[in-house]
């Protein structure tokens, strides 16, 4: 006997929004809630939210450690890394279990937590049992894509999934494989507590999706606390007896390098779980990785089925993921045609100095052709950036010439996942332009006044560079 459910929900991430919103407003509707993980999400188990708790920890020490700029004389007398550890992970723990229980007291829903894989036409099996969904919505998200190669499977090593739940004993010696937002977050995380870190980054920088200017003013930051080597590209782990080995090699002289770690963090790009799901037998087309496609209304190739999130493989971020929701919701269930519009879609990287970025950048707003003029200003520009001795840390913006429309805007230093807003903000009011900031006021001594500044300095593209270096 089939079981027959209204929606089939894949993920108990933002697919849940949708969910909720509908027993909310009172609809009748039965659920099978799909989940072969840890109930609540990437987001909430082994994402934005441990890591942002561990993070509040290192920047709190990384201030300690600098107060003696301030005239402040403090010593870090220790960190109770497993109590650090522990405390998060009970947290998340107790928040996923509050999730899981309210689903499985649901009336309305059916709350399977196993692997679910397409079997036929919107019929799924669920352990041995087979559901089927007249509307589906795939949210099945992403995980830890690991590197092909040699040796990987002879070491054990931490990826965001074990990272959080697993990892009690601060390592003396950490190596991490990636240098993108996953691996400099951690690395940092792991550095502030006292560990020697060695970040290993095939490409020619840190963060290589932001602007260039923005990932070498954090390297070089953060630099002076870990040990961060680019053009650096993993060929072989080993152990030797309790010793791990990272081999990689030098891309620029082609030598190899071995790197001895108590530790191993893979943080090298996501992976879809397309391979376990299998949307094709349901009619479902997914790209050559395996994402699955969608049109900008956020429909799959079969009727009736949506997906959204980091199952399409854009934009791995909770709150686009949660705007993807709203959109879903409104075009499978009101009956709307919104288009979902990715024009200003912020992020942030908290480590401490922050990285925050929305928009285009300056290289691909010349590319589409846009004729832009580019704004730039220090934080030691701004008597609070004076104030918090944090002098040469920038935002930078970018505005089309003709019209003063927002077209992006960059920023590294304190606060910058809060500076950036006032931006995103203005980016999605009316036509986008930055004339609200040049009618309006900004308190007055506030860090917010950088960002102000950077729009009163406008030079031509590539020109402020000659200014600031």
């Amino acid at each position: 006997m089939v079981k027959h459910y209204d929606v089939i929900a894949f993920g108990t991430g933002s697919a849940m929004n949708i969910v909720s919103e509908l027993i909310s407003s009172g609809a009748r509707m039965r659920f099978a809630v799909i989940e072969n993980s840890m109930v609540g999400g990437i987001c909430l188990t082994r994402g934005c939210i441990p890591s942002k708790m561990l993070l509040e920890v290192a920047k709190n020490v990384r201030r300690i450690r600098e107060a003696g700029k301030f005239g402040i004389k403090v010593s870090l007398e220790s960190v109770d890394f497993t109590g650090v550890m522990e405390r998060v992970w009970r947290r998340i723990y107790s928040e996923s279990k509050e999730i899981e229980n309210s689903l499985k007291r649901h009336p309305l829903i059916d709350l399977y937590q196993v692997n679910g894989t397409f079997v036929g036409d919107y019929t799924v099996d669920v352990g041995g049992r087979e559901i089927e969904g007249d509307k589906v919505l795939l949210c099945t998200g992403s995980r830890p894509a690991l590197p092909k190669v040699p040796g990987i499977d002879e070491v054990d090593y931490y990826t965001n999934d074990n990272f959080f739940r697993d990892l009690r004993q601060l390592p003396r010696r950490t190596v991490v494989v990636g240098g993108g937002f996953v691996g400099i977050e951690l690395g940092f995380f792991l550095a502030m507590m006292g560990s020697q870190v060695t970040i290993l980054q095939r490409r020619s920088r840190i963060l290589p999706e932001e602007e260039p200017e923005i990932s070498e003013r954090l390297q070089e930051d953060l630099s002076r606390y870990m040990d961060i080597r680019t053009n650096h590209e993993v060929v072989e782990f080993r152990r030797s007896g309790e010793r791990k080995i990272v081999v990689a090699e030098n891309k620029l002289t082609g030598d190899n390098v071995e790197f001895e770690a108590d530790a191993i963090l893979v943080a090298s790009g996501r992976a879809s779980n397309s391979d376990v799901t299998r949307p094709e037998k349901t009619g479902v087309k997914t790209d050559e990785r395996g994402w699955i496609v969608v049109d900008e209304y956020l429909r799959t190739t079969k009727e009736d089925i949506w997906a959204f999130g980091d199952a399409t493989g854009r934009l791995m971020f909770k709150h686009k993921a949660n705007y993807e929701s709203i959109v879903v919701y409104r075009n499978a269930f009101l009956g709307e045609n919104v288009k979902a519009d990715y024009h200003a879609v912020p992020h942030a990287v908290f480590t401490e100095p922050e990285v925050a970025s929305v928009g285009l950048k300056e290289q691909e707003a010349l590319e589409k052709g846009y004729d832009i003029l580019v704004g730039y200003a220090d934080y030691g520009e701004t008597g609070k950036g004076e104030a918090m001795m944090v002098e040469d840390y920038f935002a930078k913006v970018i505005l089309d010439r003709e019209t003063l429309r927002i077209l992006g805007a960059h920023i590294v230093g304190p606060e910058a996942s809060i500076l950036i807003q006032e931006v995103v903000n203005l980016m999605y009011a009316g036509d986008g332009s930055a004339d609200p900031i040049y009618r309006g006021m900004h308190i007055h001594p506030a860090l917010s006044e950088v960002v102000e500044r950077a729009f009163y300095h406008l030079h031509e593209p590539g020109e402020w560079r000659r200014h600031h270096h």
